[in-house]
Order: C-alpha cells, then structure tokens, then sequence
C-alpha cells in the first residue's frame, strides 16, 4: 500500500525552492525559510510566483513524486508527468472496457451509486444535527431523493440516463446546502454551482478543495497505471482527468464538502476571509487558504473505516486504494468494481 506522505504547500510568493543534496529547501530573498527531507513529502503543490529549481523537478519526476502548479488563487495550471508507468496491459483493459458499452455502464453505475450513498449520509447527519426543524425538513426531504435516486441507478439503461439522474439528485443536494451552513449564514448562503469563476464564498471554498482532491485522484490513477484520462462516468475531452474525476465523485461528499461545511460551522473561515475580484469572483485570502490547507491535510490523515479493506486507513489513501479495486476489476480478479461507502 501506498505509504500515506505529508504534501507541501508553498504560497509565498517569490519563494524559490531547491534541493540540497536529498533535503529540500525554501528560500525567501535568499533566506532559508524551511527545510525538510526529500523522502518526507509525498507531494509538492505551489501558488503563483513560486520558482522550482530543475534538479528538483527531475527529481520528482524520477521517483514519482507529485508536483503540482496552481495560480496563486487555486485554479490547476499544470502537473508534472514522469516517465509512464504500470502495466500496459492493465492500460490496455481500461480502454478496451471503455469500448464496451455494458462494462462502462457498469462501472458508472457503481461509481455514481458509491457517490449517492455518501451524499445522502452527509445529508442525514446534518439533518440530525439542525436545531431548526426548516432546515431539518429541507435535508430530509433532499436525503429522500437521494434514496429514490440510489434506487433509479439500478434500471439506469444507458450512461445518459445515468447522468440524468445523478445531476437531479445533484441538483437537490446543492439547493439544500445552506441548510447545513449553521454559523453566518447570511454570508455563506449558497444558491447554485459557480466554478469559474466561483461567485460566492461556499463556491470559493469548494473549488478550491476539489482543485486539491482531484489532484490526488491523478496521482491514485496513476500509481497504479491506469490512465487518468480515459473515464466511465466523466466525458472524454482533451486535457479532461476524467478517470480521475470518476473516483473523486464518491469523496465530493465525506471528504471535501464536510470539510468546508467544518471550517465554515466552527468560525475558522470567517465572512471576512474573501476578496472580491473584477468580474463577481471570489477569491480566498492568504490567511484563509493556509486554514484551509492545514486542515484538508489533518483530514487526509484521519482514519475511516474501509469496507472492502477490512480496516480503518487514512482518508488521504481512499482514492489509492479506490483506483486498486478498479484496476483488479478491469483485469478480471473481481467481477465487479465496489465503491467506496462511508460508514
């Protein structure tokens, strides 16, 4: 199993990072402003005007290290991509399945019912947790069409009708967010999906958390060697991780919206951690993204149970261990792929 490694964040911008025979360093006007051992990081993700020296890139790119730029607000630019890896026939078997309509609805169909189920849960906690009984009949009432939902996907005849039905319940899932917001509500109210760019704070959040989720999907799909781009669920586009957006569906929920729904709740992000940009988008202040930074990477740590594994592991090994399960699937080991369900 993938051994769970922190992933540095760098935000100062003008910060050159290099390496010093096998520890990295962080300059700041030449300064150095930190330091650590290479083997430490299991990835590095940098903000804006960061500089990466070239031994330091090779060397990621050499042992398979993820790298990843951002703009300084958080929209994906780029990410490295060493030599390719895995197993050609393993690669070989995800695009034959691709071409089989029945292996491809079959594999949507558990990844959207592994979506549903973890929507609906986060929908039902928080409506056990409302202190107003609107907002309570509000998530109820979304969770029950979850339910419905869950129930559809099984006479699903064809991958449109399959998304049809994922974005209605989608659809009632968002609309009943605000319901989950407890503290500011005024200024955290959510009314629809803006992504780019993001138009209120919640979106502002959310985008930025999914930017990080889907890296790591990337690099799941890859440290296994199946091919991050070629997707069940998602459409095929050029440039589009649509694999990997597959597998971040069922951890939308559980990982990313019940963290924003955390910080937002417990007053770590705050109404005034947002900066208005020309155009009606919102962006995170610097303050506010390292909070939020802390805390996605303290909740890649906390353990989940997992049932297919038998055991609890770490949230941030769930897309590995996902793309493992769906990688034996394409080769025939198990008959079926078996999506993650928060428990």
């Amino acid at each position: 199993m993938k051994q769970l490694l922190n992933t540095l964040y760098v935000q100062t911008q003008g910060t050159y990072i290099h390496l010093d025979h096998d520890t990295l360093k962080l300059e700041v006007e030449r300064s150095t402003k930190f330091q650590v051992p290479l083997h430490h990081l299991g990835g590095i993700v940098v903000f804006g005007n960061v500089l990466v020296s070239p031994f330091l890139i090779h060397r990621c790119a050499e042992d398979g290290r993820s790298l990843v730029w951002l703009t300084e607000r958080g929209q994906f630019r780029a990410r490295l991509a060493g030599s390719t890896t895995g197993n050609v026939l393993l690669r070989r078997s995800q695009h034959s399945a691709l071409d089989s309509g029945e292996s491809t609805l079959l594999i949507a169909r558990h990844l959207v019912a592994g979506k549903l189920q973890n929507a609906r849960s986060v929908l039902m906690r928080a409506a056990r947790e409302a202190n107003d009984e609107g907002d309570r009949t509000t998530l109820t009432a979304a969770a029950k069409i979850y339910s419905n939902a869950m129930q559809s996907t099984e006479k699903a005849a064809d991958l449109d009708k399959l998304r049809g039905i994922e974005g209605y319940a989608a659809k009632s899932y968002f609309g009943a967010f605000t319901s989950m917001v407890r503290t500011n509500r005024h200024a955290f109210t959510f009314t629809e999906r803006s992504r780019r760019p993001p138009r209120d704070p919640i979106n502002a959040l959310l985008s930025f958390v999914y930017t990080l989720l889907v890296g790591e999907c990337i690099a799941a799909c890859e440290g296994v060697g199946l091919d991050p781009q070629m997707g069940f669920l998602h459409a095929l586009r050029p440039g589009r991780p649509a694999l990997a957006l597959d597998l971040m569906e069922e951890l939308r929920a559980p990982l990313a919206d019940r963290l924003v729904l955390t910080l937002v709740n417990r007053g770590q992000i705050k109404p005034d951690d947002f900066i208005d940009r020309p155009g009606g988008a919102i962006h995170l202040t610097d303050d506010a993204r390292k909070t939020l930074l802390a805390a996605y990477q303290k909740r890649k740590q906390e353990e989940v149970p997992h049932t297919i594994a038998g055991t609890k592991v770490p949230f941030g090994l769930v897309a590995h261990l996902q793309a493992r399960l769906l990688a034996r699937h394409l080769r025939g080991d198990v008959p079926t792929y078996q999506p993650f369900i928060q428990r």
